[in-house]
């Protein structure tokens, strides 16, 4: 049987063949719904093993796809209207070389995150606002199929043994799903988009993130080779300020990235890249950030990148960073400076050394240099609210110094926003002699109080 007859033969037994351009109506949902996925099957039938050629480079596959899809849709009776054509030819191609009802928005430059809530609920952010768009999965199982699809392409598996999973798509975006039993209404998809050219810090300025003076004093603490701590909460813009600081890094030094999901962007030459691998299916293999991190002193790095720490992986960084790595950078989830240096001793603890406190808090206060604190506002933006300098310790109490804070006394405008920029306190941090030894200067000037803050 011809491709024309198989596809007429799968036509609805009610409606009468008749070229396109002779009705007028466009294709009901349901029987729309119906014409894509035979369309969808033809072409997978046509295709082949050539869909799974590994000498095959994207490009071409993507043009023979196209070129047989056009030929199925030429071959089609179904009554269709030149936007249900265009429409179909579109959907269909998005399953077969991306992802399904995932790609219009995963394309859209605006959008920054793109959540699933089960086949029929797709959201994403905007501007820092989570709304409602069209488009739905045809049921769990293609929603299952899809999920499998990303996560495959990066070695993970997830399945009722394993119903949870992070990934990242071929741009660096990062990826969680989970499943059920976990997930209770059917499977849920979290992407988070990186912009494909990286932010520089002269967008970061021009966003509110921080403003000129900061810039140029986090570019002298990381070419003064401080250790840095980025910290804040989910979706803050965390990596994105680590990807702007590591660009301040010479391109002459060796840099070594750790993560769970590679997604950090360094532009220099000499990067060496690591990243943790989940157990198999037997419970074995796995490679958790802490065997990274041990593994990086051995690899005679300059600095380390860790993209977040969160367990026992802290003490082997802050050892790392006693231990001549200075100018290391990590993030770790925390809302204030404060609770970000507790947190690292917590996460010390984890490790399953019995220290006590007070040592944890020296290696704590001899290691970090800077705390830079990001959050999210209401308003949607990501700004930096404070830069903290680690000072030394008073006691049994590591004492903090803040720097640059962000004036939230200058409340918002008629939209919303808030008006605030970032300030400084007026305290000459104590650091300033320490990266003057390396070579590297601050402008003067850049911590008068101007009277702004309040």
């Amino acid at each position: 049987m011809s491709l024309a007859d198989r596809i007429a033969r799968a036509g609805a037994p009610d409606v009468p063949l008749q070229k396109a351009s002779a009705r007028k109506a466009a294709t009901p949902p349901d029987a729309f719904a119906s014409l894509k996925r035979r369309v969808h099957q033809e072409l997978l039938d046509s295709l082949g093993p050539q869909l799974y050629d590994p000498h095959m480079s994207e490009s071409d596959l993507a043009a023979q796809v196209r070129a047989t899809l056009k030929a199925v849709l030429e071959l089609e009776e179904t009554p269709l209207t030149s936007a249900d054509r265009s429409k179909l030819a579109s959907e269909v191609a998005d399953e077969i070389l991306g992802y399904g009802p995932l790609e219009p928005y995963l394309n859209d430059p605006s959008i920054s995150e793109v959540m699933v809530n089960g086949a029929e609920h797709l959201y994403v952010e905007r501007s820092g606002r989570i709304e409602s768009v069209p488009g739905r999965f045809h049921d769990e199982a293609h929603l299952r199929r899809t999920i499998d699809k990303i996560v495959a392409r990066v070695g993970r598996r997830v399945d009722e043994s394993s119903p949870m999973v992070d990934a990242r798509l071929p741009d660096g975006s990062r990826v969680n799903a989970v499943i059920p039993p976990i997930a209770l209404d059917g499977s849920m998809l979290t992407i988070r988009k990186f912009a494909a050219d990286p932010f520089t810090v002269a967008d970061l300025i021009s966003f509110g993130t921080l403003s000129d003076p900061v810039a140029k004093l986090l570019e002298a603490c990381v070419r003064g080779r401080l250790n840095v701590v980025v910290s804040g909460g989910t979706g803050s813009g965390k990596t994105t300020t680590l990807n702007v600081l590591s660009s301040f890094i010479p391109g002459d030094e060796r840099v070594v990235t750790i993560e769970d999901a590679a997604e950090l962007q360094l532009r220099q030459e000499h990067v060496l890249r690591l990243e943790s691998r989940p157990s198999n299916t037997e419970g074995k293999g796995q490679v958790a950030i802490r065997d990274l991190v041990k593994n990086a002193l051995r690899m005679r790095p300059d600095r380390i990148v860790v993209g977040e720490v969160r367990d026992g992986a802290a003490l082997d960084m802050l050892q790392a960073m006693n231990t001549g790595h200075d100018g290391s950078i990590t993030t770790v989830h925390a809302n204030t400076p404060r609770d970000a240096l507790a947190r690292l001793e917590t996460m010390v603890l984890m490790a399953g050394i019995d220290l006590p406190v007070r040592a944890i808090r020296e290696q704590v206060a001899s290691a970090v240099d800077l705390v830079i604190q990001q959050a999210r506002l209401r308003d949607g933006s990501r700004r930096i609210t404070h830069v903290t300098e680690v000072s030394g310790m008073e006691g049994e109490i590591i004492t903090l110094q803040d720097v640059f804070i962000f004036d939230f006394a200058a409340g918002v405008d008629e939209h919303g926003k808030h008006r605030g920029q970032l300030v400084s306190t007026g305290l000459r941090p104590r650091f300033l002699d320490r990266i003057a030894d390396m070579g590297v200067e601050v402008p003067q000037g850049l911590f008068s109080f101007d009277g702004t803050f309040r």
